[in-house]
Order: structure tokens, then C-alpha cells, then sequence
């Protein structure tokens, strides 16, 4: 075309709009109007002027018609912004990265589905994180309590500190939450003969939930904030100002979200005699989400499994391999048990845990949510069968000591 249609040709969206509008074919009545009125210019019966054009429509049309030369790509390119996955995504995300992030320890584990990075110090990290973070899958930052002040994450420093504040703990099962002096729960993380005892005699499995959280937590603990500010993986997306953290550019009229950091500690099922329960029910976060698993007890007492049985019931479940070695190396310290599901999926899950609940006698409410409510731990015969009549397949990860869990916004998970 003649060089004055190309310097007419629009090369961002606000281009080609105000070069197209005023030339746009819309009636007698709007010519030359820069942009055509939204109501009718005539009567109800539509016989005098356009009724509701769909501007949108006719400036794309024209743009179409007029503007793009067939020889010549348009310079926004939608395909590129979008997450469209090829048909084998696994393989080919795969091979591509082999070849492009060579210099990058990781592996994929969980049947490919999750990204484990392994060494934490590596500064090319995000450049591997954002390819797998497109496709929204959870990653695993490992060696992060190597970064960090140990010190200062003891039970006894916590509860050297800060015994005397009084906290909402959850008694993960029977749901019942009373409120009580911190330093009872830390007494018992690792002394089982100081734990709570309930109507049975039964050890109690403890949760102190979200305790502190946000600024409090800043404000309470400012030598603990720093040094996990500091020791953050992947800072360039995990961090509070992070250049790739969306919040950090919310404008300062936007309401910030809770960006924490929360500080969640249980006591193990180890020393239970049920160990179908969990300290984190099945539930979706509605922010990306990372968490650092930065101590790891040892409960001792009567009735508490020995490591060697923590090992051989976390070798029960259906481990990747790389997890299984993990298991058995003695460096390495495992704290907590994950299921993770993908956020596609959590429809057939609630559709699932109705089933369950009928099944079992429970009254099931039409505006009952199982996972909103976060009232189910799904056991390990309910997984299998979940998989074997819905299709719906278990990511499980064991969290090591130093370990960074990082998790899409709805993915459901468990802990």
C-alpha cells in the first residue's frame, strides 16, 4: 500500500483505534463523529439512524479491511499472551528447558507435574521458574534454612520469646479452637508428655494457626521477618517488592493483599493413633503462595513413632523416585506430607467429597462447600478412590527441612 495508509497503520491498540474511528462506516447520521453514540440516534422502531452499533466490532472490521496488509504481521501478537498448551506439554517443556537452562540444577518430579529446583543460590533460578510457572504448576525450591538464621526458629526460641502471648489453637481433630497461653503449645512440640490430653486420654494434635500473621508478625518478630525477607526463593516473584510480583506495582489506591507472612506450626501425627488426619485440611488459597518449612522437631515420648517408622509410613505413600531417595538420605530431614491437586480439577473433587458425605450419613447442604468450609483431610483410601472413579490423580510431596513450596492460586492442597 501507498506510504501514507502505512503511517496510518496503528501499531498499539490506542493507534488503531483513533485512526479507525472517525473513518468508521457507520451511518449518515455518525460520520465524522470520533466516536459513534452508544444509544440509538433514532427511534425505538431502529427506521431513523443505527440503533447500538457495536463499535468495538466495526473498528475491527475495518481494521481488517483496511489497515493490515496481508504481508505484514500485526505487532500485537495475541497468541503469545496466551497460555495455550501444546499437546504433549510435558515432554516439550522438557526438552526445551534441557537445552536452554543447562546451566540450572532441577528436576521434574510427581510424573513431571512439579518443578524442583535444587540449588537455591543459583541466580538464573526465575528465568526456569517463570517457563514452568506459565503452565501453573507448583515448584519446590530446596536448601533454604542454609540461607537463614536456624537460631532463631527453635520451638524453645519461639517460646523463650514469646511464651507469654496468648493464641487461637485448633485441635486439628475435632476442629475445636480455644484460646490459650503460646507457651503450652510449644512446651509439647517436642515433649509428648506435655501435650494436651483429650476426653479419651488421646494426645492432641495441635495447630497454632496463623500465628502471627502480617504485620503483626513484622511487628511482633522483626529479627525473624528480616531474615526471612532475606532467605525468600526466587526473590524476584516471592518477594514483597519483587520486580516480577504483581502486588509490588498495585497503584496506592489499591487495597494490597495480605501478603503475610504467616507463621503456621503444628504438632506431628506421629504421636497420634490416627494418622488418616492432617494438621492442614483440603482447601484452594486464592494468592499465589510460598511456604518455607524452617523447623523440623523431633517429638520423643511414649506412644510417638521412631524415626525409622516416620520413614517407613512416609514410604507407604505414592512417592516419585527422586522422593524416595530423598527419604533415604540421611542429610535430609522430611517435616511434612503434601497432596497437592490442580485448580481444573476441583469441581469433580467437590462433586467427590458430596458423594463421600452422603455415602457416610452427613447431611449435605446445597450451599454446603467441602472445600471452602476446609473440612475434609482426604485419607489414602479416599485418594485411590478418587483417582479410580473420577480420574483425579494425587501430587504428593514430601516438604524437607529448608524446603519452599510454592503454589498457583487454586491449587487445592493438603499438609
Amino acid at each position: 500500500p501507498p506510504a501514507s495508509q502505512n503511517n496510518e497503520q496503528g501499531s498499539t491498540l490506542r493507534d488503531l483505534l483513533t485512526t479507525t474511528a472517525g473513518k468508521l462506516r457507520l451511518g449518515s447520521t455518525d460520520a465524522g463523529i470520533a466516536f459513534a453514540p452508544v444509544y440509538s440516534t433514532g427511534t425505538a422502531s431502529g427506521k431513523s439512524g443505527r440503533t447500538m452499533p457495536n463499535i468495538l466490532d466495526d473498528i475491527i472490521a475495518s481494521v481488517v479491511e483496511n489497515k493490515i496488509p496481508p504481508n505484514r504481521a500485526p505487532k500485537i501478537n495475541v497468541k503469545s499472551e496466551t497460555k495455550e498448551e501444546p499437546k504433549d506439554d510435558k515432554k516439550s517443556i522438557q526438552d526445551d528447558c534441557s537445552k536452554r537452562y543447562s546451566d540450572i540444577q532441577y528436576s521434574w518430579i510427581c510424573d513431571k507435574h512439579v518443578l524442583w529446583l535444587r540449588d537455591h543460590k543459583n541466580t538464573n533460578n526465575w528465568k526456569l521458574f517463570k517457563e514452568c510457572w506459565k503452565q501453573g504448576r507448583p515448584v519446590l525450591v530446596s536448601g533454604m534454612h542454609k540461607k537463614m538464621n536456624f537460631s532463631l526458629w527453635k520451638a524453645e526460641s519461639i517460646s523463650l520469646d514469646f511464651g507469654n502471648q496468648q493464641a487461637d489453637i485448633l485441635n486439628c481433630k475435632d476442629s475445636i479452637i480455644s484460646n490459650t497461653n503460646v507457651k503450652e503449645f510449644w512446651d509439647g512440640f517436642e515433649d509428648v508428655s506435655k501435650r494436651q490430653k483429650v476426653k479419651n486420654g488421646e494426645t492432641a494434635l495441635l495447630k497454632l494457626k496463623d500465628w502471627p500473621s502480617g504485620e503483626d508478625f513484622k511487628a511482633m518478630m522483626p529479627a525473624r521477618y528480616e531474615d526471612l525477607l532475606k532467605s525468600l526463593p526466587l526473590p524476584e516473584y516471592c518477594s514483597p517488592e519483587g520486580k516480577l510480583n504483581l502486588a509490588s506495582h498495585l497503584p496506592g489506591f489499591f487495597v494490597r493483599p495480605d501478603l503475610g507472612p504467616r507463621l503456621c506450626s503444628a504438632y506431628g501425627v506421629a504421636a497420634t493413633k490416627d494418622h488418616d488426619i492432617g494438621t492442614t485440611n483440603l482447601h484452594i488459597e486464592v494468592s499465589d503462595v510460598v511456604n518455607i518449612l524452617v523447623y523440623v522437631g523431633i517429638a520423643k515420648g511414649n506412644g510417638v513413632l521412631s524415626k525409622s517408622g516416620v520413614l517407613k509410613k512416609l514410604e507407604e505413600e505414592d512417592l516419585d523416585d527422586l522422593l524416595r531417595k530423598r527419604l533415604k538420605d540421611s542429610s535430609e530431614l522430611p517435616g511434612a506430607l503434601w497432596h497437592i491437586y490442580a485448580g481444573k480439577d476441583a469441581d469433580k473433587i467437590r462433586e467427590f467429597l458430596q458423594k463421600i458425605a452422603k455415602e457416610q450419613g452427613l447431611e449435605v447442604l446445597p450451599e454446603h462447600d467441602p472445600i471452602r468450609d476446609q473440612s475434609w483431610y482426604v485419607n489414602k483410601k479416599l485418594r485411590q478412590r478418587l483417582f479410580e472413579e473420577y480420574g483425579v490423580k494425587t501430587c504428593t510431596v514430601i516438604q524437607f527441612l529448608g524446603d519452599a513450596i510454592i503454589l498457583p492460586a487454586g491449587a487445592l492442597h493438603q499438609v
